[in-house]
């Protein structure tokens, strides 16, 4: 058994990614028309900007181009969460970043399981947004405790998944059929439900504390809430959407259209309304699950962030402004005072870099003495923008509420536990602010240590 070679989780992931991608699409046919849209705006994007076609290429972005780049589910109790670090792992997926999205009046905190090096990112950085249902943050006694009572009588696993993730720790990794069938019973955790495990009663009274709490509860599985096709163009996707058939959520989350983009924009169709039957059979309606698309930029540093942070709460205290168009036009006016230039953020200290020597510079051999900008001037070195692999809490909300309704609840407010959300994982999570700067640390030293005497 030991002799037969491992597939890489890298190999695992892309599999799973492109079973998932086909999954959904089957279940909502919808997607796959917003993956038509996406691929179009990006292909008239790349034939009108032939700079940025060269950069993606030298970047190895264009070649990922098409690769869904997440997803997102929410799972009800610590057990459901660690079993599903463990399910990630196999793919190669780590947890990175705790969110608190209670900040913003939803009842849940998160992290991303995703790929963390480099050459897994560029082999498919296929990523699962996770959120954990925060049982305490509910008023009512009643209601938590019908809520766990529920959650404790399901599994969310088949018992070959279960079987393949130990097999996998206990072996380190699986072989060519083992993933294989790993790819087909993980996928099932996944998969929609049109039955409900409650009866209409009790969904409506989780539903009228808040839609994400039936959501999470009255279910056999956290199924797959949206996918995401990355854009390089997100204006002109919302613009086009309607034609399409799709209705846009209201506004674009995040930062504004800027010509050096920055961290991550958002937005999606909104849920469609589906058909369920509850125990008892009675029938009734569900909404959750939508197409979602983004716009990715360069990660922000903690001075960026702060900067951004702080700009993003003063363009709320003026209010959307209803549209998208509104919208974007106050943003735009409220982030003219963050830098809007790679060679203006990288010398602020705004946003974090990845250097490379140029064809010059591996020419030159050895060089006198100087610092990184002044070897940048002299064409030895290149700069390159890191693009940010994670999520903004706010943006996340923003995308949970126009999906499932319900607006906020200031009473989830305040709440922040990562203690309590680590220790249902079962591991600590990973500072995403750390890997973009080591990424930086590591890439700078290189290049002057290759040029240094």
């Amino acid at each position: 058994m030991n002799d037969i070679p491992r597939v890489s989780p890298d190999e695992i992931r892309d599999r799973f990614s492109r079973a998932m991608s086909a999954m959904y699409q089957d279940e909502v046919p919808q997607y796959t028309t917003l993956l038509e849209l996406v691929e179009q705006v990006n292909r008239e994007t790349l034939e009108a900007n032939p700079a940025l076609a060269e950069r993606l290429t030298e970047a190895d972005e264009l070649a990922r181009l098409d690769v869904e780049r997440h997803g997102a589910i929410r799972v009800g109790s610590a057990e459901e969460l660690g079993m599903l670090r463990r399910l990630f792992a196999v793919m190669g997926m780590h947890p990175v970043g705790y969110y608190d999205l209670s900040e913003a009046g939803v009842p849940v905190h998160s992290t991303a399981f995703r790929p963390v090096d480099d050459a897994a990112l560029s082999r498919n950085p296929f990523r699962i947004f996770t959120s954990l249902l925060r049982l305490e943050l509910i008023e009512s006694q009643e209601l938590r405790e019908r809520a766990a009572a529920i959650l404790a009588e399901r599994d969310i696993f088949t018992p070959g998944a279960r079987e393949l993730i130990a097999l996998s720790e206990a072996q380190g990794g699986l072989n060519d059929d083992q993933a294989e069938r790993f790819v087909v019973e993980a996928l099932e955790t996944f998969r929609w439900h049109h039955d409900a495990t409650v009866d209409l009663a009790t969904y409506e009274a989780l539903h009228a504390e808040h839609r994400l709490i039936a959501d999470v509860v009255c279910f056999r599985g956290p199924h797959i809430n949206h996918l995401t096709p990355r854009t390089l163009d997100i204006d002109e996707v919302q613009r086009r959407m309607p034609a399409a058939g799709m209705t846009p959520k209201a506004i674009i989350e995040g930062p504004p259209r800027r010509d050096c983009p920055i961290l991550l924009r958002q937005t999606s169709f909104t849920a469609l309304e589906e058909t369920i039957r509850f125990a008892g059979e009675q029938a009734g309606t569900h909404t959750a699950r939508f197409g979602e698309i983004e716009q990715r930029g360069v990660a922000l540093t903690p001075r960026g962030r702060e900067l951004y942070d702080r700009l993003l709460t003063h363009s709320r205290e003026q209010g959307t402004g209803g549209d998208n168009a509104t919208h974007q036009q106050r943003l735009a006016e409220v982030f003219a005072d963050f830098p809007d230039s790679e060679s203006a953020l990288r010398r602020q200290g705004l946003a974090f870099f990845e250097y490379r020597l140029t064809d010059a510079g591996r020419a030159a051999g050895k060089v006198a003495e100087a610092d990184l900008e002044t070897l940048i001037e002299r064409g030895l070195v290149s700069a390159r923008p890191i693009t940010y692999e994670d999520f903004l809490p706010v943006s996340a909300a923003g995308i949970f509420q126009s999906n499932l309704g319900g607006g906020d609840n200031g009473a989830y407010a305040g709440n922040a536990n990562r203690a309590a959300f680590e220790a249902a994982l079962g591991a600590p999570v990973a500072d995403e602010l750390a890997l973009y700067a080591e990424r930086e640390r590591a890439s700078r030293d290189a290049v002057l240590q290759a040029l240094a005497y």
